[in-house]
């Protein structure tokens, strides 16, 4: 079980903080299954295309290219519009920032 923190400013300026972990981490060869738990239970599938790494979410019908595991930013921004969520989007980015020594994909 990996623990994780996430952090995220509102519109308004308000900022919210909470905790998530990665509970379950399957590598199926060609790409990982992640179970997060937090304030929701997400199941992400994570891999890497010819355009980079990706990341779906089938329970949501949703999906989208990452940057780096590390670049919470731009992973939130991508996943808060794919998923219309905010604290999910938010906690994927921080869950597979904190996976990032321990998901491997080739750099070619």
């Amino acid at each position: 079980m990996i623990q994780f923190h996430c952090s995220y400013q509102w519109d308004d300026g308000s900022k919210d903080a909470w905790k998530g972990t990665v509970n379950q981490i399957i590598h199926f060869g060609s790409h990982y299954e992640v179970l997060i738990l937090s304030r929701s239970s997400l199941r992400v599938l994570v891999g890497q295309s010819t355009s980079g790494l990706f990341a779906c979410l089938p329970d949501f019908s949703v999906g989208c290219h990452l940057s780096t595991l590390n670049d919470t930013f731009y992973n939130s921004e991508k996943l808060i519009h794919a998923l219309d969520n905010a604290v999910d989007g938010t906690t994927v980015a921080y869950a597979l920032k904190a996976l990032a020594s321990v998901l491997n994909f080739r750099n070619d």
